[in-house]
């Protein structure tokens, strides 16, 4: 159990926080009070890191957020969350730097390739346009000049004088299941996130990700990789289970299609993957052993859960970490309350650190 993997929570901005799943409550819509509270408890929990999702129709802005955020936390890193393609790439650099001293160094990027609002794009040219984005934001973070011609970025311009702190681009994390988001991921991204699936099916990924990172021309490239998942941890295996029935106890099927619908990767290949495996679980939902669909009877994105007592959870987290995952980015319903029962059972269990840049 030596070697530590980063574990971080979710800052629930995108109006995804529930005590009964599909049931909508004013005081748990996204909101710079409740989500600072969130990500206040996970900071003070332990964590080392807080997604700040990024979202248009739910929800509140994930840069605004974060630049109100930075001051206030005392160790926990940022995952900010930004859409390529949303913001002009100068502006977006500037502003990621600037936050960067806000948080005293510890900002790292969570790179979204989705349909800007009111926008559509296929597949193969969203990824390509996030390519060219992702390239000329790391050499403006990296404080490169970029001279770039290409099929959506036009681009000649000095690096901003404000540079990040540790000098370079701090770790961009993306994730993606269509062929042309793995492939953009291979050759662009540090760590590639990836949602919940069976402990086989994670290690088929991160072994087709390195063979496909393995065959991109950089220096010194390797790629990493996170899950993406839920939790709910109880002190007995039976108090979590209650827990898990009693979340999706007033949830109405319709409402729940309704809830996935409204995303703007509802049609995506991951989100397919989601409904593939609670289509295969068993009559109680469950994938694997401690694996349960049920939330993705309401969400579009990561749609399961680790269920379990604390050993049960550290025991699968572990069984991720042991087929290649490194960071483990977790959420759970309520999202604060959730969180405190993830800090008191499991950080103390479970070795953990920052992912070095």
């Amino acid at each position: 159990m030596s070697d530590p993997v980063e574990v971080s929570w979710f800052a629930a901005l995108c109006d995804d926080d529930y005590q009964f799943l599909g049931v909508p409550e004013p005081a748990r819509l996204s909101s710079w009070n409740h989500c600072r509270e969130i990500a206040l408890t996970a900071d003070r929990g332990g964590f080392d890191n807080i997604l700040l999702p990024s979202g248009y129709a739910l929800g509140i802005d994930s840069v605004a957020f974060a630049a109100g955020l930075a001051p206030l936390l005392q160790q926990m890193q940022m995952l900010l969350a930004v859409r390529m393609g949303e913001m002009w790439l100068p502006q977006l650099a500037r502003q990621l730097a600037t936050i960067d001293h806000m948080v005293r160094g510890r900002l790292t990027i969570n790179i979204i390739s989705s349909d800007l609002p009111g926008q559509q794009l296929e597949s193969g040219s969203r990824y390509r346009r996030t390519a060219e984005w992702m390239t000329v934001l790391r050499q403006l973070l990296d404080g490169e000049a970029v001279d770039f011609s290409g099929e959506f970025v036009e681009l000649a311009i000095e690096p901003p004088r404000i540079r990040m702190v540790r000098g370079s681009c701090p770790p961009m994390y993306f994730g993606g299941f269509s062929e042309a988001a793995k492939d953009t991921a291979a050759a662009h991204a540090d760590v590639f996130l990836t949602w919940p699936d069976t402990v086989v099916a994670v290690g088929e990924t991160v072994a087709d990700m390195t063979a496909r990172a393995a065959r991109v021309d950089r220096a010194g490239r390797r790629l990493r990789y996170g899950l993406r998942t839920h939790v709910i941890v109880r002190e007995t295996e039976a108090q979590a289970m209650d827990a898990a029935a009693r979340l999706v106890s007033r949830l109405d099927d319709d409402l729940g299609d309704q809830i996935r619908s409204r995303s703007l990767d509802a049609e995506s290949a991951g989100v397919a993957r989601q409904a593939t495996l609670r289509e295969e679980a068993d009559d109680d939902g469950f994938a694997e052993a401690n694996l349960w669909t049920g939330i993705g009877r309401a969400r579009s994105g990561a749609g399961a859960a680790i269920v379990g007592d604390p050993d049960q959870v550290v025991a699968k987290l572990l069984a991720y970490r042991d087929v290649g995952v490194e960071a483990f980015i977790l959420s759970g319903y309520p999202h604060r309350e959730e969180c405190e029962l993830v800090a008191h059972h499991v950080l103390p269990n479970l070795p953990h650190a920052p992912l070095d840049p």
